[in-house]
């Protein structure tokens, strides 16, 4: 078939390089957001997925928005039989969802109904889920809302991180969406209504949501720093200082027993800090323009009294 993916991030590299690499389909354009401004340097940069597509002579087209009239022109010119879309960062508009012969097929990483929204990775692990997956749906009105062609399922590890898991969706979902689009082709697919019990969702997560809580017993703790790993990147604060935050550990017989919730107590060793329920102990640290770094070394760095708090 002919196809038009729609991707922007890393998390969607796999799906287009599967699909140009390792498929019979044919990619004949790539809708992905504007260059965009980022690092230290404050340089421009090309996003992953036009980035791949332009190494393999793919046209692109990086609109500011999908409802502007060239966007329909381009689409109609390439002439495609089905959309692909894997975490594109924008909606695609009515106007559009039926251009292509066969829709637009969206690869999600949850067990739809579950988690519909922009961080079902993240949503999951905060929530203590014990498995997710990925799924294929065509894209109709609603949010995530549309009838479902495929479905894997992934263990979600006691240690996972939201990037660690979303790497693994990634390219496992990969195969999934070049299947759904083959299927398709074959006639062997048809997409079933999403259940109306088990509906759950996850708004795209803000920094001020990455914020830690140290009034929160210790296993939320550790899930929600987990599920904002990498980005945006769970924190707290020492003073008027922001401090970056890697995963956490539940402290064992080591640490104090107890510890008021922010609370920090440093040994030769470790780094911990109160919570709600029982101390946890800090993984890396990264200070304002700093790398991160142990915990210890920070600690030792930031010259911490007996008593500090942190949050």
């Amino acid at each position: 078939m002919r196809i038009v993916f729609a991707g922007t991030p890393e998390v969607a590299v796999p799906s287009l390089r599967r699909l140009v690499e390792g498929s019979e389909h044919d990619v004949v354009g790539v809708i992905s957001r504007p260059d965009a401004v980022s690092g230290r340097g404050r340089k421009v940069h090309r996003a992953p997925v036009a980035e791949l597509a332009d190494t393999h002579g793919i046209p692109v087209i990086t609109p500011r928005r999908l409802g502007e009239p060239e966007v329909a022109e381009t689409l109609q010119g390439w002439a495609p039989d089905a959309g692909a879309v894997v975490a594109y960062g924008g909606l695609v508009p009515p106007p559009l969802l039926e251009l292509p012969t066969h829709g637009w097929i969206n690869l999600h990483f949850s067990v739809l109904p579950a988690w519909r929204g922009a961080a079902p990775v993240q949503a999951a692990i905060a929530a203590g889920d014990a498995t997710t997956g990925a799924s294929t749906f065509r894209l109709e009105k609603g949010l995530d809302t549309g009838p479902v062609y495929g479905v894997l399922t992934e263990t979600i590890r006691d240690t996972d991180t939201s990037g660690e898991l979303l790497d693994r969706l990634a390219d496992a979902g990969a195969g999934l969406l070049v299947d759904t689009l083959s299927g398709i082709e074959a006639g062997a697919l048809t997409p079933v209504p999403q259940p109306a019990d088990g509906v759950s969702h996850a708004p795209k997560v803000e920094v001020d949501d990455a914020r830690v809580r140290w009034d929160l017993p210790a296993h939320i703790i550790d899930r929600r720093i987990r599920a904002h790993t990498p980005a945006p990147g769970a924190w707290t604060t020492h003073g008027d200082l922001r401090l970056k935050l890697g995963p956490v550990a539940i402290a064992d017989s080591t640490a104090p027993e107890k510890l008021a919730p922010g609370e920090v107590h440093v040994t030769k060793k470790a780094v911990f800090v109160g919570t709600g329920t029982t101390p946890v102990r800090l993984g890396p640290v990264q200070a304002p323009g700093k790398k991160p770094m142990p915990a210890t070394d920070w600690a030792r760095g930031a010259r911490l009294d007996e008593g500090s708090v942190l949050g």
